[in-house]
């Protein structure tokens, strides 16, 4: 059996279900443990049946002394069974959305300074954390410096949830936003969705695009269960 652990609940879920149903004919079993150290504790002690696989969706965030704490503990765990035990090459959930490329133009969001922020953000994320030193963008730099308790992850999530704070578009909630997984509607009032879809487009449409996206595709190449996708 192969498995998908997350720490995400909500919208986070929500995708690696669609994942599952969308891209890997529903092979994996979706199970979420609430959190970092929910996985962790899953871990400890795992003894992988022979044909078993796990695709850990682990946060990593290497300026977060906690998460990497525990990141650490977790590779020393999955080390036991390196075969089975498999930890995706991921920053977190809504890092996958921000660096959708269609993200800001299918939101339609006005928020120029924030889409500004999001280009400078990725532009600068080196090792799985922003590289502050190569920012050269004075808004950016301050926006940074506005947060009390300062992690890339929390930066990401911040500026993820700014761009799509539409409900259509939210990522946030019990569910991703029907926008990204519903049919387009068509409709006099569509403009107050924000949405800016370059065409009607259906819920599998726009479901396969955001799978095909870069980023995507880096991270799923590792949970490859029924060949290559």
């Amino acid at each position: 059996m192969n498995y998908i652990w997350t720490e995400d609940m909500g919208a986070g879920l929500h995708y690696w279900n669609m994942v599952n149903e969308h891209l890997l004919q529903n092979k994996c079993v979706v199970e979420s443990k609430g959190s970092n150290q929910g996985i962790l504790d899953a871990v400890r002690g795992l003894e992988p049946h022979e044909n078993d696989k796990y695709f850990l969706a682990f946060d990593v965030v290497y300026d977060n002394m906690d998460v990497m704490n525990k990141y650490l503990e977790l590779k020393e765990l999955a080390a036991k069974h390196a075969e089975q035990i498999i930890i995706l090459d991921m920053i977190c959930f809504e890092h996958i959305i921000l660096s959708f490329s269609k993200l800001t133009e299918w939101t339609g969001t006005g928020k120029t300074d924030k889409i500004i922020i999001r280009e400078m953000i990725l532009s600068v994320i080196r090792n799985h954390k922003i590289n502050i030193d190569e920012i050269t963008d004075r808004k950016t730099l301050e926006y940074l410096m506005g947060f009390k308790k300062y992690s890339t992850e929390r930066v990401i999530k911040a500026v993820t949830y700014e761009l799509t704070e539409n409900d259509a578009w939210t990522v946030k909630g019990r569910c991703m936003g029907e926008c990204w997984h519903q049919n387009c509607c068509v409709l006099e009032d569509a403009d107050k969705k924000k949405c800016n879809v370059d065409r009607v487009m259906s819920g599998d449409a726009k479901i396969g695009t955001l799978f095909g996206d870069r980023e995507t595709q880096k991270l799923l190449s590792e949970v490859n269960p029924v060949g290559n996708l």
